[in-house]
């Protein structure tokens, strides 16, 4: 279902929803510091779905909830689902999936990224195998990651404006169509490699308009109070599908070709398709579309642009989308290159990465706030696990360095996800993810050349030892900027019990020296 890094995460919950989508919310900016737990307010007032009863009370921001909820409220009773957690309590692991909606959309994507994965898998060692360049790998990603780079604030544009289940349900069948075409053309023995880079390229102008409409649909099934868990569900559960696509597309490529796993993939899209048919309209918490205006985009941009919570995670999340997740070509240039082994191993890496992947998705699910630190910390822990696994001696000490890479990436991304989202007026959400996405996922094209040229001209270890190099300055120096809007300082303590660098309020520091 999802072409992206694993940011494939549902909206967090902002405090601005309960404000009308046209009123610009307070700037967050203003008086709060910014490491502090972003979470709902704990009594938010939740409003009804357009089909609710007469007299039932309406949200300005549109966003409804479901019909049982409104009755349980009628009686004076809280409803449980609709009921916030306290900020930074810890949640139910698997609450979203309660929500029935959910279930059968977190269903469809478990059939359907697993599919995802094994395409993505095969892709790689497609082109690979019938060019045996490292370039040519990152020109494939990037041509899929390009359109989002051009177009992508445009796609949350879209987002923001139309219905979000109807322009899945076309984003969806068209995905798994270009799935079924490279199927065909790779079993008939015709594919060639402008063939991948022509589907790469249609794959991704089709997820221009697909990531950011994904992304805010799911806060329509589940409600502003399940958000937060919903973001965490969702990246373990594409992680998930990692654990299973690789290993069965490694088989398959060993076995009868990589055809066979884009056959796979392709077909894979029904799930989701008809998950999508078999959900209950009631029960959804609908947002009011935006209506089409003039500047919409420039007003995204200027929303983000005077909101720093928002715009330096975006900063981070960019540096880190474009130099640290180019793994295609690292972990294929290590396997053919480094340790000269075959497809096998090359889905063997992928696999415990997704391992680690996971256990940071459900860890963060039962997380009860998102912070800055925390983001900007496993920012900085997966550049040195980069670099330490760049000049890994072993192939076991590189493949054991997987797990910890796939939990520090996963939990920097669904951490930077969560807070931005926070942090988002409900009007502007599509855009500001779109946004999100853009620099995230459409860094690719700039980063993965880049990539490709270090590792075929230098190595394999060099290349690796760059991504890593950039995303660790880029995550301590957007860390300072943060601490710096938010009036605090690095201190260093050499007393038992306290963490050697911290951060802690000017005055504080002042004081002490």
């Amino acid at each position: 279902m999802s072409t992206g890094h694993g940011a494939d995460s549902a909206p967090a919950p902002s405090a601005a929803d309960e404000t009308h989508p046209h009123e610009a919310p307070q700037d967050a900016s203003q008086g709060a510091p910014h490491d502090a737990p972003q979470s709902p307010p704990p009594n938010a007032p939740q409003s009804t779905p357009p089909n609710a009863p007469r007299g039932a009370p309406h949200s300005a921001a549109g966003q409804g909830t479901p019909p049982a909820a409104a009755h349980d409220a009628s009686r004076g009773a809280p409803h449980k689902r609709g009921a916030a957690p306290e900020a930074g309590a810890k949640t139910s692991m698997f609450a979203s999936l309660r929500i029935r909606n959910y279930r059968l959309f977190a269903l469809g994507q478990v059939v359907s990224n697993t599919g995802t994965w094994m395409q993505r898998i095969a892709q790689d060692w497609l082109v690979h195998s019938l060019t045996g360049s490292s370039t040519a790998v990152g020109i494939t990603t990037a041509l899929q990651f390009l359109p989002m780079l051009l177009f992508g604030l445009y796609g949350g544009v879209i987002a923001d404006r139309c219905s979000k289940r109807t322009l899945l349900f076309a984003t969806q069948s068209a995905m798994g169509l270009t799935g079924l075409v490279l199927a065909a053309l790779t079993l008939s023995g015709n594919v060639q490699v402008a063939h991948v880079y022509a589907l790469a390229f249609v794959l991704g102008l089709i997820t221009v308009v697909d990531n950011p409409t994904r992304q805010t649909f799911v806060s329509e099934m589940v409600g502003p109070t399940q958000i937060r868990n919903a973001v965490s569900l969702n990246s373990a559960n594409f992680q998930s599908a990692r654990l299973v696509g690789p290993a069965v597309a490694g088989v398959l490529i060993s076995a009868v070709g990589g055809g066979w796993a884009f056959l796979i993939n392709g077909l894979s899209f029904a799930a989701p398709l008809i998950g999508l048919l078999m959900m209950r309209a009631g029960e959804l918490y609908t947002s009011k579309p935006v209506e089409r205006g003039k500047g919409q985009l420039r007003e995204g941009l200027r929303y983000v642009r005077g909101h720093p919570e928002l715009l330096w995670p975006i900063v981070l999340v960019g540096f880190i989308g474009t130099f640290g997740f180019n793994f295609p070509i690292w972990l294929t240039a290590f396997t053919s290159d480094v340790f000269h082994e075959g497809a096998g191993t090359y889905g063997a890496l992928n696999f415990l990465m997704a391992v680690g992947s996971v256990a940071g998705a459900l860890l963060a699910a039962r997380r009860g706030q998102s912070r800055m630190r925390l983001m900007a910390g496993a920012a900085l822990v997966f550049g040195v696990l980069e670099m330490v696994a760049a000049l890994s001696p072993s192939y076991w000490l590189f493949a054991a360095l997987m797990a910890p890479i796939g939990l520090a990436g996963l939990t920097f991304n669904v951490t930077a996800n969560s807070s931005v989202q926070l942090a988002s007026d409900p009007a502007m959400r599509g855009r500001v993810m779109s946004l999100f996405m853009m620099v995230f996922v459409g860094g690719t094209p700039i980063g993965g050349p880049i990539m490709g040229w270090i590792t075929d001209t230098f190595g394999a270890r060099m290349g690796f030892l760059a991504g890593g190099l950039i995303s660790a300055v880029a995550a301590v120096a957007v860390a300072l900027v943060l601490a710096r809007i938010a009036g605090l300082r690095p201190a260093v303590s050499l007393r038992r019990g306290q963490p050697p660098v911290r951060f802690v309020r000017r005055e504080a520091v002042t004081e002490a020296a």
